[in-house]
């Protein structure tokens, strides 16, 4: 009986809620091992343009410094060619010069998935990478 009550004034005070409801979740550090693979996938992510690089930044940027690095020298070099291909790509549907854009669009993605692996296998290693031309708007 007494057990009755103490669940009854728990569910009370959790208003039907269970007590880790609302907690923050505190994010560990990355490992070494995690920390290089989540860099090498920044990278890789480039093939699909800039956002694998920008939600793997914002999502790992404070638990692993390798990876915080990685990701914001390959979100850096895979933003401009993304627009640029995007931007290629609306200008497809314009008559006459719809294929040069298509061809230009084409051309991007092949460059930007060049450089993503290459850099990927390379940060694979451990080793940092700096892409040769990059702006670097974030810093």
């Amino acid at each position: 009986m007494a057990e009755d009550a103490r669940e009854h004034t728990d569910h009370q005070a959790g208003h039907g809620e269970s007590q880790y409801h609302g907690v923050p979740a505190n994010a560990l550090p990355l490992t070494a091992s995690e920390d290089r693979q989540w860099a090498t996938l920044a990278h890789f992510g480039g093939i699909l343009g800039c956002i694998p690089a920008l939600l793997i930044y914002l999502i790992f940027k404070d638990r692993g410094p390798f990876t915080a690095q990685e990701s914001k020298e390959a979100l850096n070099f895979t933003l401009p060619p993304t627009i640029a291909a995007v931007l290629a790509n609306l200008l497809v549907f314009v008559p006459v010069v719809g294929n040069l854009f298509a061809v230009l669009a084409t051309a991007i993605w092949l460059a930007l998935a060049c450089f993503s692996v290459a850099a990927g296998i390379h940060v694979n290693r451990g080793q940092p990478h700096r892409y040769e031309y990059n702006l670097r708007w974030i810093k």
